[in-house]
């Protein structure tokens, strides 16, 4: 659970640490740095509208009767797993040019006033923190509601992705992001089948799917979640020593379809020495515009 939650907050804390790298070294290297005072009200408004609905979505719920926090959070579950599939798509496809989108924008708030730097800088950073809240949830579900070690997870990966971004940023280390995104986005993959596998289990136990007592395999004697074994896939794949005969369909079939499809090569526009510039990630620009 530490591992897949490490992993969410390391993809998640570098995409928005990202956004934000773009967003400073743009109004540094135009020299504008007054506008920065705009953009860290804003960043810091969208950290603490995520804490907080990550902080209502996992307490609040406490007071729900079994069948409707099952249901609830099977629901989210399912809402968090879309989430990751779209995000691992959407930078996959969007590497190479959101630094020139994020910059335009900016251009565009800096014309308009300090009000619409604070709202870009806001809603840029937001939607990587309320996608953040909702995978929270769903790791504290899928946790059993501990949320030591999916809280531990997402702390080690929010906090290896600042100090990344920070170091892109300076100019201190330099690696193929394109790399990175692909590497993490197979893990994701597999971690997103088994959320949702939980998410499918949830819902019926809340008695809104059937099969729950239709088992595709019991392994509670052979791979039991107790061993460290056990723990071990369950912390990284979200592995259920009972699982369903929904559940593993879900899961076979979300693998199944979706990793060949993010594996799936994209036609290549740019030339040879464009593609050799944007593979090493430039630290100025926040290291986004890359080859996929």
């Amino acid at each position: 659970m530490v591992f897949s939650s490490a992993l969410i907050g390391l993809r998640e804390g570098l995409e928005a640490a990202l956004v934000v790298s773009i967003l400073v070294a743009f109004l540094v290297k135009t020299g504008r740095t007054h506008a920065l005072r705009f953009v860290w009200p804003g960043v810091g408004a969208a950290v603490l509208l995520s804490v907080a609905v990550g902080a209502i979505l996992t307490y609040s719920t406490a007071q729900l009767s079994f069948e409707h926090q099952e249901l609830l959070g099977g629901s989210l579950s399912i809402v968090a797993v879309g989430f990751v599939t779209a995000m691992v798509f959407w930078m996959r496809k969007a590497s190479r040019h959101i630094a020139a989108e994020l910059r335009g924008k900016m251009e565009d708030a800096l014309q308009v006033g300090p009000a619409a730097v604070l709202l870009l800088s806001f809603l840029a950073v937001g939607r990587e923190g309320l996608e953040t809240a909702v995978f929270f949830y769903s790791a504290v579900q899928t946790a059993q509601s501990d949320t030591v070690q999916p809280l531990t997870g997402f702390v080690i990966g929010i906090a290896i992705a600042i100090v990344l971004a920070y170091l892109l940023y300076r100019g201190a280390v330099r690696f193929n992001l394109a790399k990175f995104f692909t590497i993490t986005g197979v893990l994701l993959v597999f971690v997103a089948a088994g959320v949702l596998g939980y998410g499918l289990h949830d819902l019926q136990e809340a008695q809104f799917l059937p099969g729950l007592t239709t088992l595709a395999f019991d392994a509670s004697s052979t791979l039991p979640e107790t061993s460290w074994y056990g723990a071990l896939l369950k912390g990284i794949f979200n592995y259920s020593q009972q699982t369903t005969a929904l559940q593993a369909v879900a899961w076979v079939a979300y693998v199944v379809i979706v990793l060949p499809l993010f594996l799936k090569p994209t036609r290549k526009k740019t030339t040879r020495k464009n593609t050799a510039r944007e593979n090493t990630a430039p630290a100025a620009a926040g290291a986004a515009t890359v080859e996929e």
